[in-house]
């Protein structure tokens, strides 16, 4: 057997021995979550509480451009108020949750931002699924849970999961925010107003001295004039038939 082929075999052995170990240390190392959030004494029921979210890239051509939080349970959009990003970047709240976004970061590096939660509800801990955004329309989705794949390991998309102590003694839930509540109330109903000619009496009114009641007081003068014609006219006729039997 020849050196040179010894020393080829060795070389392919070599080879072939560190893709080997390569994929086994890839297997046996758990993947972990390109989303991290962090809060400090994080507990359940603790109140105005700040997380700082974390965002690795993973694009080394096209920079972070958003991030979408759906909450988990216990957590609504008006609990939440933003602290501070990325220069630039704003918040708003959505069906879901939140979402923080702006200008693109530089490609290839990361994106850190926080929110102040109102109150943080009552878990052992909180996943927060985020999908992240890139320049160019690509959509990193971290909103695996791994109980949901049952073998206690990420697989390279994992949500980022907050893990919080036990409630201090004596928390309680706070009352809930207020909210605009939509009106059940029956419309009110104005009575018609009665236009301006008909509301004021008139000058003609007011001169011919008209009553509450709608009646002339022309009327009972007219009445009194014809008791008195019909009176004098029944005495002119006893008088001259008198006159004729004399």
């Amino acid at each position: 057997m020849s050196r040179s082929y010894v020393a080829r075999t060795a070389r392919r052995l070599s080879v072939v021995t560190a893709v080997v170990l390569a994929a086994a240390v890839g297997i046996a190392a758990p993947a972990s979550a390109h989303v991290e959030v962090e809060a400090e004494g994080a507990r359940a029921l603790a109140e105005n509480v700040t997380l700082d979210f974390t965002a690795e890239s993973e694009s080394p051509s096209a920079g972070i451009t958003k991030l979408e939080v759906i909450l988990p349970q216990g957590i609504v959009p008006a609990d939440v108020t933003y602290k501070e990003g990325p220069k630039g970047w704003t918040f708003a709240a959505t069906q879901r949750g939140y979402a923080v976004s702006g200008p693109a970061v530089a490609a290839g590096e990361g994106a850190a931002y926080a929110v102040t939660v109102r109150q943080l509800p009552d878990a052992k801990s909180l996943a927060f699924k985020t999908l992240q955004s890139y320049s160019d329309g690509r959509v990193d989705r971290w909103i695996e849970l791994e109980e949901a794949e049952g073998d206690g390991h990420g697989h390279g998309n994992s949500a980022p999961v907050l893990a919080l102590k036990a409630a201090a003694p004596g928390a309680v839930p706070v009352s809930p925010g207020p909210t605009a509540e939509p009106t059940t109330a029956a419309p009110s109903i104005t009575a018609p107003t009665a236009p301006a000619d008909e509301a004021k009496p008139s000058a003609s009114d007011s001169a011919a001295g008209k009553k509450d009641d709608g009646m002339s007081p022309a009327l009972p003068v007219g009445i009194a004039v014809a008791v008195l014609a019909l009176g004098g006219g029944g005495l002119w006729w006893f008088k001259r038939r008198g006159a004729a039997g004399a």
